[in-house]
């Protein structure tokens, strides 16, 4: 038998990768070993270190094209400038965990997550300050899964490292320190729906695999050059597409967002709704394009229904939501809709402009949904966030600030003029309807002013309602949110003013490598 050959590995290109599992390791010997008193300074550094040093190694890689790990991981355009855009949401997404000034006992996190909801001990610690630090490694390796999950070139790989983003967010949704019960139930659904999501997944893998005789995408696209995409390939890419439409929140795959949105700790939300949105789209864009980019016909009509679906439930139901995390949880699923639309901007011919609008889009509505969340947590009762739109009366009145904010990123996410939700989808919709796909841009039109008008009501009840005399409190945010809100408000507004640099980026960065 002859002997095993190692990969051939390129450490420089894997550099991003090694700086965030390196950080998230460290961070698990520091919860073993550290003791209690400075676990959290610890945590919360080596977190901002593993992410920011990622982040300052993709923009040293830029221009890098390279198939490493065997051919298992690709280091190209796309992957740099999502993993880039990851490591950006990662290590803001940190401070928001980090964050020590709003609640009385000094964290959004359980302090013991192994006690049971209402017993004796856990209401003791739910006034304790004892911190939950066990967070910041779990995000970590999670934001690894998500840096892993856009550069796979392999469709196992692609598997693992979605396992290795999920398991770290199964656990992170229980970990609410106020409504116990509502936290757990949200860890559940997610964990129990993932599995199926990655069940799917994993069967579409094997599918595929029987019809080409590999997993390696650049394999598989040479399958269905050479073969033409036979039943099998097509079933099995139907339910590669179903798990991870799943983890992006299309409908009908969306069934466990707005519980999950709700329930977790508000910091997770904000986590999941920016960060594993890039993540999963830019697995998509991978799979689509590099495997069946020559085989549109296979999967142009699913991606044309999915965003249609997407944005009619996005936008219809959003109108009924009475809780802002649940309605911002539509908000994601219609988002989710015209992400799909710049999706089908590749063009029959595959030089389509959609690849770079939609990573450009990635990047607009993860920083504005990040500081959309971040505000909802400074809006406090005595049970913690006070998320139900009644609350939210009068606002201004009580915090001129934060009612401007929010009313800045509801605009944003909105799609009004002078904000970057306007450039991100006129980047979408030009992309689709230069695909030819103007019926979809049309449609896309319309379910964006019907969810203009739940962003819009929000706003008139903060300014033109009365607050009622016993409603919530806005808290004072410490420097780690304030931080937050400052670059996220600045990101949307500069991204809508002046786009350029950020566009031009997106288009040199477009070029998938085999």
């Amino acid at each position: 038998m002859g002997a095993i050959e190692a990969p051939d590995l390129s450490y420089a290109a894997l550099a991003p990768l090694l700086f965030v599992f390196g950080a998230a390791c460290v961070g698990v010997l520091v919860e073993a070993f550290a003791p209690r008193s400075v676990r959290h300074p610890v945590q919360v550094a080596i977190a901002l270190v593993g992410t920011v040093g990622a982040l300052v190694a993709t923009l040293l890689l830029a221009g890098t094209e390279d198939v490493t790990a065997g051919g298992a991981l690709a280091v190209d355009g796309p992957a740099l400038f999502l993993q880039g855009t990851i490591a950006v949401l990662g290590a803001l997404s940190v401070l928001l965990f980090s964050e020590r000034a709003l609640d009385p006992a000094r964290s959004a996190f359980v302090a013991a997550a192994a006690v049971p909801a209402g017993s004796v001990r856990d209401r003791e610690l739910a006034t304790s300050e004892r911190v939950q630090t066990e967070v910041y490694p779990l995000a970590t390796f999670a934001i690894g899964g998500m840096m892993l999950f856009t550069a796979a070139n392999d469709l196992l790989i692609m598997f693992v490292a979605l396992e290795v983003l999920s398991l770290p967010l199964y656990l992170m949704c229980g970990l609410a320190r106020r409504r116990r019960l509502l936290s757990q139930e949200a860890a559940v659904k997610y964990f129990l729906l993932g599995a199926f999501a990655s069940a799917f997944f994993l069967y579409g893998l094997a599918l595929v695999y029987g019809a080409t005789g590999s997993v390696r995408l650049s394999d598989v696209r040479v399958a269905v050059v050479t073969e033409g995409g036979g039943a099998l390939m097509v079933l099995g890419l139907g339910l590669l597409v179903v798990g991870l439409m799943f983890k992006a929140s299309v409908a009908p795959f969306h069934s466990w967002t707005p519980d999950v949105y709700q329930g977790a700790p508000t910091a997770v939300t904000a986590f999941m709704a920016a960060a594993t949105k890039v993540a999963a789209f830019g697995a998509v864009l991978r799979l689509l394009y590099v495997a069946f980019g020559t085989a549109d016909w296979t999967w142009r009509p699913l991606v044309y229904a999915l965003a249609i679906a997407s944005m009619v439930v996005g936008a219809v139901l959003g109108l009924t939501q009475t809780d802002v995390k649940r309605m911002l949880a539509y908000s994601s699923i219609a988002h989710a809709g015209f992400l799909l639309t710049g999706v089908i901007g590749l063009g029959p011919d595959g030089t389509g402009y959609g690849l770079a609008a939609t990573m450009f889009y990635l990047v607009t509505y993860g920083l504005t949904t990040l500081g959309a969340f971040g505000l909802v947590t400074l809006v406090r009762d005595g049970d913690g966030e006070a998320t139900h739109l009644a609350q939210w009366a009068g606002l201004a009145q009580r915090s001129p600030l934060v009612a401007a904010l929010m009313t800045f990123f509801l605009l944003a996410l909105a799609g009004i003029p002078l904000t970057s939700g306007f450039t991100g989808k006129f980047a979408v919709f030009r992309a689709a309807i230069e695909a030819g796909a103007w019926p979809l841009a049309l449609v896309a039109l319309v379910a964006s002013a019907i969810a203009a008008f739940f962003y819009l009501r929000v706003v008139v009840l903060m300014y033109f309602s009365d607050p009622a005399p016993d409603g919530p409190t806005v808290g004072v945010p410490g420097m780690p949110t304030t931080i937050v809100l400052a670059v996220t408000a600045a990101a949307t507004l500069v991204l809508g003013v002046l786009p350029g640099a950020v566009l031009e980026l997106a288009e040199s960065a477009a070029v998938f490598v085999g």
